[in-house]
């Protein structure tokens, strides 16, 4: 793991959706990993504190809405950027505020990468 990258955690069960949103934020100058599943996100967040989240809402086992809740309540978690990468627009609306962005999949390599960039955080 290169320690100079800020970590970013996808949250994803797509495999091949979380492969190119991996690249994407590779090339936005993170660290990448990659979880399936939410129960998983929440016990990685118990030991990690990444400076980005791409989370998807319909995950297995807890739902993304569940651990962006988490993350917002947790004072060691709560200044992550994160950043709802879904495509229920109804979920994404009820909880807009607590994302730092949302985007409505389909969702291009370049916008992600473009947008994940400008959330990175400045290097002392």
């Amino acid at each position: 793991m290169d320690t100079t990258k800020p970590l970013a955690l996808i949250v994803e069960d797509d495999k091949n959706l979380a492969l190119a949103f991996g690249e994407a934020l590779e090339d936005a100058g993170y660290e990448v990993e990659i979880i399936f599943d939410g129960q998983t996100a929440l016990d990685r967040l118990a030991v990690v504190t990444p400076a980005m989240v791409v989370l998807d809402l319909h995950i297995p086992h807890v739902r993304g809405a569940d651990v962006l809740r988490h993350i917002r309540r947790e004072a060691r978690l709560a200044k992550i950027r994160v950043i709802v990468a879904t495509a229920d627009d109804m979920e994404a609306s009820r909880l807009g505020e607590l994302a730092n962005l949302v985007l409505l999949k389909p969702i291009g390599y370049q916008q992600l990468r473009d947008l994940s960039a400008r959330l990175r955080p400045r290097q002392l």
